[in-house]
């Protein structure tokens, strides 16, 4: 199975040179000479519900994530609030993810989102924190859209299909995750049934080469598992969804 999903990797990596999926969404942009990447988004191409069904964040949801992260069991309770921020002039929906590890507080997530009439759902940035031993805190993951370059990314295509390849954010140095489309179809077993229709990605950055994540969605759920498929163990199941 992991050669299969590599070699999957390598013929979206070749698509993705050429391709970027989102097309029609931004309009034709000016290409900075520093990044290569720089969508301009029209606000008022923008609605304020984010229902696609890849990735719907309706207001008052709560999913309860279980993994490992960093040889660490972990728990992640991802809460979409009604809450809103406006970056680069959209608004967009605040959602919290705060992962423990028993009462002990690993890191605190804010990430902000916002759908276009088309469909699909952008990632116009995050304030992170990750609390180290010692007292230590580190927001180095933090971005946002408009802010010291960073630029917004695609967490979730309104039609995904294989080979799409797209980059999720940008800040460089800080924030560059991409993603691909290598599977849509077939089952996933969760706690409280079997989710069918499921749309399977890679994501990758270049700020970590030796590593390679799996994510499996499903529809009107959104993220049902995470899984590193190349580098150190890295794993999150979906427990129970609730609310919204």
């Amino acid at each position: 199975m992991r050669v299969k999903v590599l070699g999957m990797v390598a013929a979206a990596a070749a698509v993705a040179a050429v391709t970027f999926a989102a097309g029609g969404t931004f309009a034709a942009a000016g290409t900075s000479a520093r990044t290569g990447y720089e969508p301009v988004l029209d606000p008022g191409n923008f609605v304020r519900v984010i229902n696609n069904p890849y990735y719907p964040l309706p207001v008052g949801r709560t999913l309860i994530y279980r993994g490992v992260r960093d040889g660490v069991t972990q728990t992640d309770r991802v809460h979409v609030t009604s809450q809103t921020k406006v970056l680069e002039g959209i608004t967009a929906t605040s959602v919290t993810d705060v992962a423990t590890h028993g009462r002990k507080l690993l890191e605190k997530t804010t990430d902000w989102f916002a759908q276009d009439k088309q469909g699909n759902v952008w990632y116009l940035g995050e304030n992170t924190a990750a609390f180290l031993p010692g007292g230590k805190i580190d927001r180095s993951g933090s971005w946002q859209a408009g802010v010291k370059d960073g630029e917004p990314g695609i967490i979730m295509l309104a039609h995904p299909q294989v080979p799409d390849a797209y980059r999720q954010e940008f800040l460089r140095g800080s924030a560059e995750d991409t993603a691909w489309i290598v599977n849509r179809g077939g089952s996933a077993r969760v706690p409280f049934g079997v989710l069918h229709r499921i749309v399977t990605s890679l994501e990758f950055t270049r700020l970590e080469p030796g590593v390679i994540d799996q994510k499996i969605y499903a529809p009107g759920i959104g993220i049902v598992s995470e899984l590193a498929v190349r580098g150190p163990q890295e794993v999150a199941r979906l427990v129970s969804v609730r609310g919204g």
